[in-house]
């Protein structure tokens, strides 16, 4: 047996609380060298359920919904609509082409420009870093990007539109006369630092819609995680929730030939510009049924917990009043009641989309277009009140 004299003793325990120490720090240093994200989620293939719409009152939805889609096919509509209740799809329709040039038909594997709806993956993202604690959104920006020239904007406030940034794609025309190269992030952080646009207001002091928020946003994800940011939602989202046909876009490599092209009301192609190669704000292509497993994903938890969501659909703004507002990353109407409906729509050259969640029903409609027609903003209020039987509804949003 050994015996330890007292000052072995003392030496000896003192080796193990360094040993302690020092393990302790690596643990440390594992979260801000972000080793979490070396170790992707579970990958899942979510089946998409079919409603049964054999009777008689779901096949009167049915064609009444054919009817209704007939008329807007005459009047213009290009694209594609899916309408889900209940966790399954009641109905799914593909109206014309993909691309007009080869009269490639839509189908369900043709991705879609999400326009402005891209936020909601980006906002998503962000509420997945702060609940794991890799971002606190009561943080200064400057945290996380160093030359970002505001002090006084945090992250919570690109997320609800409330830090006072000018849109970027106004204030970078004033200062690049090269309006058809596209930039990306890092040349739009750079010329923020550079120029420092004139803030519109003081930061958190009234709402106002800028795409800026959730370009800035899309690099704090790149600065946290190390990865980019197509890397980053790639892996922890759009791979586990089994959304194969979805991708950020990249103007270096183009589309690939199952995308949808986008076009005018005249059936014009409208062309790649500087603010296409940004991202977090728009960019994101998917479909449908991509979009269901997105929309269904909340109900389950799969990305984010059911405080984190509640946060998210919280609203921020009450400077004016009425049902409308915006939460962290989503539009939202909040009536009386205590019901709410949490949604986004997009525009983005040629692109047109709605994204409708009625969370007390669990039902949900997603309409992508890519022939320009704001008429898309118009069809949620007509599709609930088919599904539903109940008088149109008032309030609907038609603003991206």
């Amino acid at each position: 047996m050994i015996r330890l004299g007292s000052s072995n003793i003392f030496i000896f325990i003192l080796f193990l609380f360094l040993i302690a120490c020092h393990t302790d720090v690596q643990k440390a240093n594992a979260r801000t060298s972000n080793s979490h994200f070396r170790e992707a989620p579970i990958k899942s293939e979510p089946m998409v359920l079919l409603y049964d719409t054999s009777t008689n009152d779901k096949q009167d939805i049915i064609n009444q919904l054919d009817k209704f889609y007939h008329t807007q096919v005459v009047a213009g509509f290009n694209g594609s609509v899916l309408i889900g209740y209940k966790g399954r799809i009641i109905y799914e329709r593909y109206f014309g082409v993909c691309n007009r040039e080869t009269r490639t038909p839509l189908n369900k594997n043709s991705s879609s420009q999400l326009a402005s709806v891209s936020k909601t993956f980006t906002g998503a993202a962000i509420l997945y870093l702060h609940e794991h604690k890799y971002i606190d959104i009561d943080q200064p920006v400057q945290t996380y990007i160093k030359n970002f020239p505001y002090q006084h904007i945090t992250v919570r406030t690109l997320l609800n539109h409330r830090s006072g940034l000018p849109d970027y794609t106004k204030w970078i025309p004033l200062h690049d006369n090269d309006f058809d190269t596209p930039i990306n992030n890092d040349t739009m952080l750079a010329m923020m630092a550079k120029y420092k646009p004139a803030l519109e207001f003081t930061p958190n002091k009234k709402f106002r819609y800028s795409n800026t928020n959730f370009a800035v946003l899309a690099s704090i994800i790149e600065k946290v995680t190390e990865m980019h940011y197509s890397d980053f939602m790639f892996t922890y989202i759009f791979q586990p929730l089994g959304m194969n046909h979805t991708f950020i876009y990249n103007p270096s490599t183009g589309l690939p030939i199952e995308a949808t092209q986008n076009y005018d009301r005249r059936w014009k192609r409208v062309p790649d510009m500087f603010a296409d190669g940004v991202y977090g704000d728009k960019g994101i292509f998917s479909t449908p049924e991509d979009m269901f497993r997105w929309d269904q994903s909340f109900y389950q938890k799969k990305i984010l917990s059911n405080e984190t969501i509640e946060m998210a659909y919280g609203p921020c703004s009450f400077e004016k009043p009425g049902i409308k507002n915006y939460g962290l990353g989503w539009r939202m109407l909040c009536y009386a009641n205590g019901n709410k409906v949490i949604y986004h729509n997009g525009w983005w050259h040629g692109n047109n989309t709605s994204f409708y969640r009625f969370i007390k029903d669990n039902m949900t409609i997603i309409v992508l277009g890519n022939k320009f027609s704001t008429n898309i903003y118009r069809q949620p209020p007509v599709i609930y009140s088919i599904v539903k039987g109940v008088p149109v509804q008032k309030g609907f949003d038609t603003e991206d």
